[in-house]
């Protein structure tokens, strides 16, 4: 069996808060943005991190990308440990381990044409001794922008135009991984599913793997592989994506699929109303954490944090995974 390209391991990452004046107060110190994740991305595979804002998916893609240091755990990339690595150490792989950022016009330099952003990564990685004009016309070609485009400023693109861009930055330096975070926000519709096709023809004819980072889920259905979701900086359900949006088994998860349905006139939408706001990373809820807005929840979920387990080839953490199909009880039904 092939050994996956990326493995992260129980990862966590803790940022200081409020300093002595909060630990004199009696206040929490510190904040898990990440607490104990763990997944696997094959070569040639798409991987998607699906949450809300504030869940901890873009956290984690700026660890395993480090641009964010681990606080316990690892994260092993094609049998390297990058865990603790200092810069110098971190510079090859960076060839390997491309980022695209989330703001496709905002995350280019506006004094830079396109050509010299998208040859950048060559000199920056001392390559400039290649012939950059022909390497900029193979990048511009392979993301399907015209050649003349290379003396254009980002203030001249739009936004599908701008994401192009930065994908043939990200693939300049052939890499093995591309974490791309909301590759599709800000753009149309129509747009998002140009960029989307492009990188899955990307990955399979440069052989790519991709980290998508999205609350987007029609994203997700058209590109990953496989998906975890995450609430409060933790995994509540991953495995196919496919058998994850057919039934989904957390509660969680189901809500998030529900507001995300495609319209159906022969089909009546049936809504999974979430109530309460989520719940602070300061004040995290006793029990299961997503029991303060689960439409599900009974005694033992506010009592007693439920265990990452595998179910039917998917891992859940959910004292009672989902029926397909299941609805919120009502209030005489529910368990109290």
């Amino acid at each position: 069996m092939t050994a996956p390209l990326l493995q992260v391991d129980q990862v966590e990452v803790t940022f200081r808060v409020g300093g002595l004046a909060a630990s004199l107060a009696g206040r929490p110190t510190s904040i898990k943005a990440v607490a104990g994740t763990s997944f696997e991305i094959a070569r040639g595979e798409t991987f998607a991190l699906v949450g809300e804002s504030g869940s901890g998916k873009t956290t984690l893609a700026s660890t395993i990308n480090g641009l964010q240091p681990i606080s316990t755990g690892s994260i092993t990339f094609d049998g390297q440990s990058l865990t603790g690595l200092s810069p110098a150490a971190w510079k090859p792989l960076r060839r390997r381990i491309a980022m695209m950022f989330q703001d496709p016009v905002g995350s280019l330099s506006p004094r830079l044409s396109v050509g010299s952003l998208i040859t950048e990564p060559f000199r920056i990685h001392g390559l400039g001794e290649r012939h950059l004009e022909a390497e900029c016309r193979r990048l511009l070609s392979l993301v399907g922008l015209p050649t003349d485009f290379a003396d254009r400023h980002p203030h001249q693109l739009s936004g599908g135009q701008a994401r192009r861009v930065g994908v043939a930055r990200a693939i300049a330096l052939d890499p093995d991984l591309i974490v791309a975070d909301e590759p599709t926000a800000g753009l149309d519709v129509s747009v998002q599913g140009e960029v989307l096709n492009l990188l899955n023809d990307l990955r399979e004819r440069l052989e790519l793997s991709l980290l998508i980072i999205t609350h987007n889920l029609h994203v997700v259905r058209h590109i990953a592989d496989r998906m975890a979701v995450m609430y409060l900086g933790r995994f509540v359900e991953s495995g196919e994506t496919q058998e994850i949006f057919e039934a989904p088994r957390h509660p969680y998860t189901a809500a998030l699929l529900s507001a995300n349905a495609e319209p159906d006139p022969d089909k009546v939408q049936d809504r999974i109303t979430l109530p309460a706001e989520v719940p602070s990373l300061l004040a995290r809820p006793a029990g299961c954490e997503f029991h303060t807005r689960c439409p599900w929840a009974f005694d033992r979920c506010r009592a007693e944090a439920p265990a990452m387990r595998v179910i039917e080839g998917r891992r859940m953490s959910c004292h009672e995974p989902l029926q397909p199909g299941a609805r919120p009880p009502t209030p005489e039904t529910s368990h109290g």
